[in-house]
């Protein structure tokens, strides 16, 4: 998929390869110091069956000014994003619990 523009209120727009734009929004960045890589969870804010907010995750390199977004391809980096949501998401809670 192709990053149309990245805008400063952390949304961009992605052609999908039926050549429709879809905006999405940028949950977190991430630079690993292990895999000197740079990666970015999204989410276009459509749902799953389960109700889930879908969100997606890429290989990107920020200094682009219009970055390509790559597939994760390994295990590992699968799991250090799936970590970094599960804190995100779990942080969230307890402070909507603290409300």
């Amino acid at each position: 998929m192709e990053n149309k523009e990245l805008k400063q209120d952390n949304t961009f727009t992605i052609v999908n390869d039926n050549g429709e734009e879809i905006k999405c929004e940028i949950l977190f960045t991430y630079e690993d110091e292990k895999t000197k890589k740079n990666y970015m969870a999204y989410t276009d804010n459509t749902l799953d069956e389960e109700g889930n907010t879908k969100v997606y995750a890429s290989i990107y390199n920020p200094k682009e000014e219009n970055p390509v977004l790559l597939p994760i391809e390994t295990d590992e980096e699968w799991k250090l994003i799936e970590g970094i949501l599960t804190s995100l998401t779990s942080e969230e809670n307890d402070d909507k619990k603290a409300e």
